[in-house]
Formats: structure tokens, C-alpha cells, sequence
């Protein structure tokens, strides 16, 4: 480009910037601003792609992670399934082989979850699988093997525990507050201790949006029922500022979601329906399940379609965001045979289109019915996901020139660019029934983070 086109160029990326700036939501968590951030989330981001595990006692009744809450089971009673947990297929050279498989830069595992059942050792609690019937730290053959593929290691965690009443009465049962307070503080400390480098903590039923879930809050109307997404205003503090702060001493470089009340490197939205709205100005995630209903094993559950799942992945890619895909292992450790095989499918899908995903950027055109777009250095990908025949795709210019378009390792395509727009001529022969991934080469590399709408006709 010359001067001028410079200044057109810088002008037009900063008007469309300006234009997407409704695209935003509110958020509690501020996200960490210190000077290591951006590098301490420059792997995660060029990943884009990871597995997510829903593993723990909740797998022998089968019924979901949440089955204990759900069904108002006795703590004394759930207590029992401890004694039952055996996993004697538990092989997690073999998850983590799936993940690679599957084109999975990272896995992360739920050392821990609401039912306060944990995977690792602990020496302030009996309810382990170190201290039961598995008498095995799962959490330390996980990150063994984990790191052993190469792959990056993540540990889910949950402040909440079910069996703590003062997790929701915190101003009356104070006492019980702080020692779950304690717990929390030990069992991360327990984490970022004795397993090496962490590389992800994802938090999860903690901050002051979850306290007090399910229980009344007092105020000057008396006793009233506070919905989990209301923050809890009372006097009791989480603390996660120093107990997050800790952890960042003892794992300098570790990544960490918003889930509790301390400074966050990365955003998360969860379920299919929350894939949302494009943003490009701080890191998120959307985490899902592979098959339909709860995140832990049941039984028989169906696993979602391909084209679906491709569709979130892609669809998370082009709105600049990452996409972590869970699967719920069996009690005895292995994954579901249908759960496997789609993974499998992801990757082998993955291992012809993974350039248009790994280490690419949002943009620069915002999704729209033609589907999303991506891009990394001088190439842009245009993932178009409603193709069925011959037809013509339209775009908005680009303040760049288009040298060349083709579908990814296929036929070059003819495409015209005028001040209008750019037009592409996609034959019949090139669709695919997924996803027709396009890939267009430019004069210079597009480097701005401005984003460019697409009218729906």
C-alpha cells in the first residue's frame, strides 16, 4: 500500500471498529492487565480447540454431574458412591491419544466438582479418590499423560461444595463459610503445588454470582430466595483475589477464566445457545457438551451431529473465540464408544481444515447467513455453512486487494472485486455438505482487529 492507501486503510479499520462496539457484554469479572498477560494467552488463543472431562463419583448413578443437587440426595448418602468408584479402565494415556486424534491443543479435566469429591490428595478431607476405594491420585496420572502427549494441561476446580451449608447461609453459618473458605484455599494450593506447570485453572462455581445458589438472602424485606446469577452482597468474602494471586505466584504462566471474583485472562460462555456475538477485544471461550442433556456421563445419551458440532467450532473460530468440546467418561474410566468416534470424526475434519482454525483470528467479515470467517496473515478463510448448489457468494469489500480464491487444497475459483463488493462463483463441485471452506490470499496481511458487517440479503 502507499501513504495514502495507508491513512484510507487505518481510517476505514477504525470506523468499523467504532461500529461494532455494541458487540460487548456486561461482564463481573475485570480481566488481568498485568504485563504478562498477552503472552500468557498467546498459546491458548493459537489453539483454539480443546477437551473438556466431566469425570467424578456422579458417573455410577449416571444420571449427570448434577444428580446429587438435582435429586436431594443425602450427603451421607452420595457419600457412599466413594466406595463404589473403581475405575478400572481409567487409562488416561488413552484420553489424551482421542484429544490428538481429535485436533485438541488442550484438555482439561474436573479435578474437582460441586459435589466436593476430589480426584487428587488432599490432607484436610477423606472424601478423595486418593482415600477411597480407587486409592489412585487421578489428577496426577491425567497431568502425566496429558503433558507426556504434548497436549497442554488444564484442571477444572469448583469453590462450591454441596456439602458446605455455609456456602449458602454464609452470614449465619459463618463458621462453615470459612471452612470451606479454608478448603478452597488448600485444595488450590494442593493443585498448583505437587503437579508440575498448570498451563489451565478453569474455575467454576465460585465468585460472588454463585454464593449463596439456592438459598434466601436477608434484607429488608425479611428472607427471600436470590437466583444464582444475582451477585451475593452479604459480608463474607471468597477472598479470590489472594487465593487467585497465590496460585499466579505458584503458576506464573497459567490461563484462568471469570469464574470467581479475581482477575480472568479469558471469558467463558457455555452451551450451544451461548456462542453469541463476535468479539475480538478480549479473549472467551464457549464450552459445550458432546451429546445432548448433562456434562457428566449418562448413559445412552445422544450425541449431537457432526455438522452441529463442526458448526460450533467454526462458528466460535469466526467470532474470534475458542471452543473447549466435553465428553463424560464412563464410571470405569473409559470414553463412550459414540462420544470417541465423533471426536475422531472432529479431527479427521480438523486434519484437512485445521489451517482455516489453529492460529488464526476472527474476521475480517462479522458472521452473517453466508456463515464466519477467519484469518492469519495475508490468508482469509471463509467458512460458508448454508452452500447446497452453484451460487455466487457476496461480500462487502475489502480496503485490500483479493490476488487469489480457491477452496481449501481444491480448485482455484473465479471472483471478481470492485468497490461494491467481491463476488465469488462457487460451483456445485466445490459445496460440501458441512462446511465449503474457502481460502482467498491478499496483498498485505490483514493485522487490523476492525470487523466488517454483512447485510443479511
Amino acid at each position: 500500500m502507499n501513504g495514502m492507501s495507508k491513512c484510507r486503510f487505518a481510517l476505514f479499520a477504525s470506523i468499523l471498529f467504532l461500529m461494532t462496539g455494541s458487540l460487548a457484554r456486561a461482564q463481573w469479572v475485570p480481566l488481568a492487565k498485568d504485563a504478562d498477560a498477552e503472552n500468557r494467552i498467546s498459546w491458548w488463543r493459537e489453539a483454539r480447540f480443546g477437551m473438556f472431562l466431566h469425570w467424578g463419583v456422579y458417573a455410577i448413578p449416571g444420571r449427570g454431574e448434577w444428580v446429587q443437587w438435582d435429586e436431594q440426595i443425602p450427603v451421607s448418602e452420595y457419600a457412599k458412591l466413594a466406595d463404589q468408584f473403581k475405575p478400572e479402565h481409567f487409562n488416561p494415556d488413552a484420553w489424551a491419544a482421542l484429544a490428538k486424534e481429535g485436533g485438541m491443543k488442550y484438555m482439561v479435566l474436573t479435578s474437582r466438582h460441586h459435589d466436593g469429591f476430589a480426584l487428587f490428595d488432599d490432607p484436610g478431607s477423606s472424601f478423595t479418590a486418593v482415600k477411597s476405594a480407587a486409592h489412585r491420585d487421578l489428577v496426577a496420572d491425567y497431568v502425566k499423560a496429558v503433558r507426556k502427549a504434548g497436549l497442554r494441561v488444564g484442571l477444572y476446580y469448583s469453590p462450591l461444595d454441596w456439602r458446605f451449608p455455609g456456602f449458602y447461609f454464609p452470614g449465619v453459618y459463618r463458621d462453615n463459610a470459612e471452612e470451606l473458605r479454608e478448603q478452597y484455599n488448600r485444595q488450590i494450593d494442593e493443585l498448583a503445588s505437587h503437579y508440575g506447570k498448570l498451563d489451565v485453572v478453569w474455575f467454576d462455581g465460585g465468585g460472588n454470582e454463585w454464593l449463596g445458589f439456592g438459598g434466601l438472602a436477608w434484607g429488608e424485606h425479611g428472607w427471600q430466595g436470590r437466583a444464582k446469577d444475582k451477585p451475593y452482597t452479604g459480608s463474607f468474602d471468597w477472598n479470590d483475589k489472594r487465593t487467585v494471586g497465590h496460585l499466579r505466584e505458584l503458576q506464573p504462566d497459567v490461563v484462568i477464566n471469570d469464574r470467581t471474583n479475581a482477575p480472568a485472562d479469558f471469558r467463558s460462555r457455555e452451551g450451544d445457545g451461548a456462542l453469541g456475538d463476535f468479539e475480538n477485544r478480549y479473549p472467551w471461550e464457549l464450552c459445550t457438551t458432546i451429546s445432548e442433556g448433562a456434562w457428566g456421563y449418562t448413559p445412552n445419551a445422544k450425541v449431537k451431529p457432526l455438522n452441529r458440532l463442526i458448526h460450533l467450532l467454526v462458528g466460535a473460530a469466526g467470532r474470534d473465540g475458542n471452543f473447549l468440546l466435553n465428553v463424560g467418561p464412563q464410571p470405569d474410566g473409559q470414553i463412550d464408544a459414540a462420544q470417541a468416534e465423533r471426536v475422531r470424526e472432529i479431527g479427521r475434519w480438523l486434519g484437512a481444515n485445521g489451517e482455516s482454525i489453529y492460529g488464526t483470528r476472527g474476521g475480517p467479515w462479522l458472521p452473517g447467513p453466508y456463515g464466519v470467517s477467519t484469518h492469519k496473515g495475508k490468508a482469509i478463510y471463509v467458512h460458508v455453512l448454508q452452500a447446497s448448489k452453484d451460487f455466487k457468494l457476496s461480500l462487502p469489500n475489502l480496503p485490500v486487494r483479493v490476488t487469489k480464491a480457491a477452496v481449501l487444497h481444491g480448485a482455484e475459483l473465479q471472483f471478481k472485486q470492485s468497490e461494491r463488493g467481491l463476488v465469488i462463483d462457487i460451483p456445485a463441485a466445490s459445496v460440501d455438505a458441512i462446511d465449503t471452506v474457502l481460502k482467498l490470499e491478499i496483498e498485505q496481511p490483514w493485522t487490523t482487529q476492525a470487523v466488517i458487517p454483512v447485510p443479511a440479503s
